[in-house]
């Protein structure tokens, strides 16, 4: 996979990234990796929320030409509810910060 150069940030950009970067680091939900190791890396992207709140997301459009697509769409609305009506449990996944805690096989 090629790597994908930085986008241009300025200062503040690039403290905010670190910050959530070193805040990711310290949970264990991302890792350090060595030179030595052969993994590609996201290029950070920082969105700023209406609030003024920060998220940093990963620019994975390089991915796309390696991965299959997913043949099960997501269901609409009143059709997820009318499941959910006949659920004896309901559980709930924190949507903001989930895709970092998707564990990925190093193996393919």
């Amino acid at each position: 996979m090629p790597r994908r150069p930085p986008y241009p940030e300025s200062l503040e950009t690039r403290k905010e990234i670190e910050k959530h970067i070193n805040e990711l680091l310290d949970m264990d939900f991302i890792r350090k990796i060595g030179h030595h190791e052969k993994v590609e890396v996201t290029t950070p992207v920082l969105i700023t929320w209406h609030d003024g709140k920060y998220r940093v997301c990963g620019d994975f459009t390089v991915m796309n030409n390696y991965t299959k697509a997913d043949r099960y769409p997501i269901l609409r609305k009143p059709h997820a509810l009318n499941k959910l009506a006949k659920a004896k449990y309901i559980t709930k996944m924190d949507c903001i910060k989930a895709c970092t805690r998707m564990e990925l096989n190093q193996n393919p």
